[in-house]
């Protein structure tokens, strides 16, 4: 064995942030809300819920709940069917200077037909809405009581997008879905900004064809989308869309598509072929972006909601949360660099009856439960500081937690539990340190290099070229070498090398990746030993 003098070089990385698994808490806000069904804000600092018979309740920032409605037009409201009533509101976007908002409801006699109506709110008290400024703007009857859709919403082009479900029954027996005569199964786009009415935008993608086919049509091919939000600093939208015996969707427009997208129902529940009479090829519709399947988790509604723009919980940020009527889990849904699309649960309620997911003028969330009659706040069940590393050469140290796990290229190091850790091999390091509450936190990644080695064998692994370009070789490997892995100094594994049986080279393509200092990983059968260094690639 050969001792060398061994030097360190630590190097903090920058932005490379905790990974830890998010997980939300619920906490209640207001009780007495009978048959939520939807949230909505108006710029300022209350929140107003929609009730199904017909009522919209305010809520103050202290869950003090207003004793007179908003709104209330019970009276023109049907909500004797389960997916009836009051079902969505929207406020201007300059309802501070001319206070108009839109209510969107099931009206006359079953099966009922839908209804988008503008009020305004009254001149003398900013709590009470004026219920003779009712201006009706959008009628359609439904042929069955079921599948109302019942969303609107602004986007940040200042156009309205209302929501409508196929009309109902099972497998949308009249094929309304697929139908751009009527606007069932549809996501209409209408501009609001005149003085009374409304008018088809300029850009919607079915205006000037001078057929039947309606130019208010934005998007098609919704069995029910009961539930749809926009991302309040992109503008992406993500619709719910409640699903038949089988699947539940999430559809994604990005922000500034017009392209009127088709998303298949009937012809397909989600990816899965349902009824193909008629139909074009799966290729022709947009796919969903996650799919659940109801019969593993109980799902049976999904509530499409809000990504989390707000400010209190940083983890949440960038993070699309939804859930489901029936299941009551809730999960997060966020685009990689890559471009996929990765979900992950987040909070197992055990309670059903959950209706919708919105957001207050800050950006938090919030969730209303139409069985319960409870809002509440949405929060990060672990909102305390993340943990941070620092280096002083070969020193590790972690801030002040009740307990530390240390780990080095994403494997435990058996023993390594002090705040203090002296890092002995080149490698990413990071720590999952105990803050509490059940709440245990990865920090910062630390790249640490070893210049030199100690108790190194006379048959050390040696790379070159010195820096590597194209290609990169590894000689004097172990004959049991099995794979060679290449991570950044993130922690983030970036590119896997297998190594022939019983061979000692390899050679890494390293050409794509950019320029930087790597830690390599060789890997053997056992996986019980690991020889590491470091690569520098310069193109």
């Amino acid at each position: 064995m050969k001792k060398t003098l061994t030097l360190f070089a630590a190097l903090a990385l920058v932005g490379a942030r905790a990974q830890s698994p998010v997980t939300l808490a619920l906490e209640q806000m207001t009780t007495g809300l009978t048959r939520i069904t939807d949230i909505a804000h108006a710029g300022d600092d209350r929140l107003f819920v929609t009730l199904q018979a017909g009522r919209i309740r305010i809520v103050q920032p202290n869950g003090t709940l207003l004793p007179t409605p908003f709104l209330d037009i019970s009276g023109q409201v049907l909500s004797s069917g389960n997916e009836q009533g009051l079902l969505g509101l929207a406020f201007d976007p300059a309802y501070a200077e001319n206070g108009r908002f839109y209510v969107y409801y099931t009206a006359g006699t079953s099966p009922g037909v839908s209804r988008i109506s503008r009020f305004t709110v009254s001149a003398s008290d900013p709590n009470v809405a004026d219920p003779a400024s009712q201006e009706i703007l959008y009628t359609y009857p439904q042929p069955y009581s079921n599948h109302n859709g019942g969303d609107l919403d602004f986007g940040l082009d200042g156009l309205l997008y209302v929501a409508f479900g196929d009309g109902g029954s099972a497998g949308d027996p009249q094929n309304n879905a697929q139908d751009l005569t009527d606007p069932l199964g549809d996501i209409i786009r209408i501009d609001v900004g005149g003085p009374s009415g409304w008018e088809v935008p300029a850009d919607n993608p079915w205006v000037g064809l001078g057929n039947d086919t309606l130019p208010e049509i934005w998007a098609s091919g919704l069995r029910n989308p009961y539930r749809m939000g926009f991302d309040r600093l992109t503008g992406d939208l993500f619709i719910g869309d409640v699903g038949q015996n089988a699947f539940e969707e999430m559809d994604h427009v990005a922000a500034g598509d017009n392209s009127g997208p088709n998303f298949g129902w009937r012809c397909y529940e989600a990816n899965t072929l349902y009824n193909g009479s008629g139909c074009a090829t799966q290729s022709t519709y947009e796919a969903p972006i996650t799919v659940h399947q109801q019969s593993q988790q109980g799902w049976c509604s999904i509530i499409g909601g809000r990504v989390y723009r707000g400010s209190q919980y940083p983890r949440l940020a960038g993070l699309h949360i939804y859930t489901d009527y029936c299941g009551g889990q809730f999960y997060s849904l966020r685009q990689n660099d890559q471009g996929t699309w990765v979900r992950a649960q987040v909070l197992a309620s055990g309670q059903v009856g959950f209706s919708v997911i919105a957001e207050n003028a800050a950006g938090e969330l919030f969730a209303g439960n139409n069985s319960s009659g409870i809002l509440y706040r949405i929060k990060d069940a672990c909102p305390m500081p993340m943990p941070t590393v620092s280096a002083d050469g070969a020193t590790l140290t972690s801030s002040p937690a009740l307990g530390y796990a240390w780990y080095l290229d994403g494997n435990l190091i058996p023993g390594a539990t002090e705040q203090i850790y002296e890092a002995t091999v080149s490698g990413v390091y990071y720590v999952i340190a105990n803050q509490g509450a059940n709440c245990l936190l990865q920090s910062n990644s630390v790249g640490v290099i070893i210049t030199g080695v100690q108790e190194q064998p006379q048959s050390s692994v040696r790379t070159f070229p010195v820096p590597a370009d194209g290609s990169l070789r590894f000689e004097g490997l172990p004959t049991d070498a099995v794979a060679i892995e290449l991570l950044d100094f993130t922690g983030r594994l970036v590119m896997t090398v297998p190594v022939a049986a019983n061979s000692t080279t390899a050679i890494a393509e390293v050409g794509a990746l950019p320029n930087g200092s790597y830690v390599y990983v060789v890997r053997d059968r056992s996986a019980s030993n690991a020889l590491r260094g470091s690569v520098t690639v310069m193109h």
